[in-house]
């Protein structure tokens, strides 16, 4: 069905998409290439909400040679008037004969854009390279469809699977070169969860360092939202999370009221349920505010809670050749199991070296 040029117009387009990988939330990564057979014509990916979309940008990178030519876009294009006009109508305006998508889009459901494009003569083909655009986007896919963010778990740990020492001291287990790539994967994430426990003992800054070399063609990314599960709370007025440095959302339960922090920084209030916040209810509410990537970075027991309520997608674990002893704290708090069938088990997505460190990347063995 599709040829050997369709496949590497579509690589193309999608690596024009990952551009956007910091900079679109909560829109998606879209890239689109318009070409006549092998010949690029014009291309352009989504750079911001708000601003043009893919196909606008290489409809006007195109220009007159557009008409006629095949439009490869990474995402199914856009019907509904939103902050910008449909890029359907624009793709028959500038008289495209042919458009081939990568993956259908939950979200356009109801705008009409490919009848409008068939109605209009334009021939529709989707389907081509929908995994890889569908990993893209897994946070949006994530939030549209399942009305929960994306949630990936960050752990640093040692040889013997610990953490911290018993006196919560952490800094650092890893190498510098893991922590800098923790900074890009806070730097595509739409917000950075911890809990008041690890907000109290390490007093973290939850924001992305080295903005600078994350940004693409001048396009400065965007910074992810600060969120701090604190029930009752009891975070410091001090703490970095509540310094202003970037957009927070301090979660706290809802028969308490808050005082200064309401000042600071946003509250939002849910449920308690056997004594903690109700984590689904968390989820809802992130992806309500249009949060599609999830990064945790926190201690065992939240880390624990979210993977027993199966709200856990994707672990990205460091590991550091050293050892800790006994005493210190472990990965993950987890009920005792029964037997040795019920183990969790989980699939290898990624592994290579991160300096002296290994980082896996790792997703429960029945998720894709």
């Amino acid at each position: 069905m599709f040829s050997a040029s369709d496949h590497a117009l579509m690589a193309r387009a999608l690596r024009l998409a990952e551009h956007g990988l910091t900079t679109t939330q909560p829109n998606p990564r879209v890239g689109c290439v318009i070409a006549h057979g092998d010949e690029i014509v014009g291309e352009g990916w989504h750079q911001r909400a708000g601003g043009p979309h893919a196909e606008v940008f290489a409809l006007q990178a195109a220009g007159e040679h557009a008409r006629g030519a095949t439009a490869y876009v990474t995402l199914e294009p856009c019907g509904k008037h939103g902050r910008t006009p449909p890029c359907a109508d624009a793709l028959i305006e500038a008289g495209i004969a042919r458009v081939v998508i990568a993956s259908e889009d939950a979200f356009q459901v109801g705008g009409g854009a490919l009848d409008r494009l068939r109605a209009a003569g334009v021939t529709i083909e989707s389907g081509l390279m929908r995994e890889p655009a569908r990993e893209l986007n897994r946070g949006f896919f994530s939030r549209i469809e399942r009305a929960r963010p994306w949630v990936r778990i960050k752990l640093a740990t040692t040889l013997d699977g610990r953490t911290a020492l018993a006196g919560g001291e952490s800094k650092w287990i890893t190498g510098e070169a893991a922590r800098a790539d923790v900074q890009r994967w806070r730097a595509r994430s739409s917000a950075i969860l911890t809990g008041s426990g690890t907000a109290r003992a390490d007093d973290p800054h939850l924001t992305v360092r080295s903005r600078d070399a994350i940004a693409h063609d001048d396009v400065a990314p965007i910074e992810p939202l600060r969120v701090v599960l604190d029930s009752r709370l009891r975070i410091p007025a001090g703490a970095h999370v509540l310094d202003g440095s970037a957009p927070t959302l301090l979660i706290h339960a809802s028969d308490v009221h808050p005082g200064e922090q309401s000042v600071r920084v946003e509250c939002a209030a849910v449920e308690m349920r056997q004594g903690r916040l109700d984590l689904p209810s968390v989820m809802a509410l992130l992806a309500a505010r249009g949060v599609n990537e999830l990064q945790v970075e926190a201690g065992p027991t939240l880390c624990g809670a979210l993977f027993e309520q199966n709200l856990v997608d994707e672990w990205l674990l460091y590991i550091a050749p050293t050892l800790l002893g006994d005493s210190a704290m472990p990965l993950v708090a987890l009920a005792p199991l029964a037997a040795m069938a019920a183990r969790p088990q989980f699939r290898v997505v990624d592994r290579r070296q991160i300096g002296e460190d290994t980082r896996l990347l790792l997703r429960p063995a029945a998720t894709n």
